[in-house]
């Protein structure tokens, strides 16, 4: 008996030795994404997970995990090992404006390590294409001069949609009617068929091609640089409203407690991935701006998160918000 339960003891040893030693990535890798399949952050997560599986040598499995405004997925991540084999994608509304809208289980700016950035996609400022104002600095005067009658349509509380109509009214000196809407689809098929006047959405999805076609109009990029898919499109500054800046950026995190050794292969990965032109290309299709390679390191990524609080919640809590119902 004392022999066996030696040899057992020996083997159990052997077993968490053997596991301890195995290198890191040793099996597949699970991403969260906080968002249903196919839209801008799923694509992003899946071509970019595409690259990494050739360079860490695991695949990626994506599990879509949507629902209260991306506050599910990202608690699972909150929750889950930190050991590198449950990661997740998270944008700017999940990983700070939620902070401000949503009372979480989690803390946005404390449960989680920053990996990488990986796109950004600044917003357009949109409207019907029968609203007369040609130009970006027209449609400030026309939004001032008819504000008791205009109508904003955002998807979301707290969201960079429903910050880009706040801030057009901090710009204009306005108040006018916000339209909230579940989806980005029916938004545009209102803004389409007249119903809403203006919105801000990102270029990904079918907001540049309905602009190109005529069925509404873009006025500006939300940018200090043109689109480099749209470069028809002026900036907010180049239009006439300098600082008119709104990005819907996205990027890799781990639950807190992760080791620094894992992150910079998780970082290193996304990094290679990203200096790669097929995956470059992919993501410029998107409608996605790739950032310089210094901002793509977890120290860059940490000091985005912090501006974006100082600068997004102090809006979000004067203005009142709260979650949608």
């Amino acid at each position: 008996m004392v022999r066996l339960i030696s040899a057992t003891l020996c083997a159990v040893l052997f077993g968490l030795t053997n596991a301890a030693a195995q290198p890191y990535p040793s099996r597949p890798i699970s991403i969260i994404v906080p968002y249903t399949p196919g839209g801008p952050v799923d694509q992003v997560a899946r071509v970019v997970t595409e690259h990494m599986r050739a360079t860490l040598g695991q695949p990626f499995v994506v599990e879509n995990v949507s629902g209260a405004g991306g506050t599910l997925g990202v608690g699972r991540v909150a929750r889950a090992t930190p050991n590198g084999y449950t990661i997740g994608i998270g944008d700017v509304g999940t990983q700070v404006l939620n902070g401000a809208v949503y009372p979480l289980s989690y803390d946005v700016m404390t449960d989680f390590e920053p990996v990488a950035l990986l796109v950004a996609s600044p917003l357009l400022v949109l409207s019907r294409s029968s609203l007369p104002a040609k130009t970006l600095t027209e449609l400030v005067a026309w939004l001032k001069e008819n504000r008791a009658n205009v109508s904003q349509g955002f998807i979301g509380s707290g969201t960079l949609s429903h910050l880009c109509g706040l801030y057009l009214q901090q710009v204009t000196g306005s108040k006018w009617t916000f339209v909230p809407y579940r989806g980005a689809a029916p938004a545009i098929q209102d803004l389409v068929g007249g119903q809403i006047d203006v919105m801000c959405l990102a270029p990904s999805g079918s907001s540049l091609p309905l602009a190109r076609s005529g069925k509404i109009r873009a006025y500006a990029i939300m940018s200090p640089t043109r689109l480099p898919s749209a470069k028809e499109i002026p900036t907010a500054d180049e239009a006439g409203v300098p600082g008119l800046h709104l990005s819907f950026w996205q990027a890799l995190w781990v639950p807190k407690g992760t080791p620094k050794d894992i992150i910079d292969r998780l970082n290193a990965a996304a990094v290679v991935a990203l200096a790669d032109d097929g995956v470059r290309a992919k993501l410029t299709e998107l409608g996605q701006i790739i950032p310089a390679r210094d901002q793509q390191t977890p120290a860059a990524l940490a000091a985005l998160r912090r501006a974006e609080a100082d600068k997004w919640w102090p809006v979000i809590k004067a203005a009142g918000i709260k979650p949608d119902r």
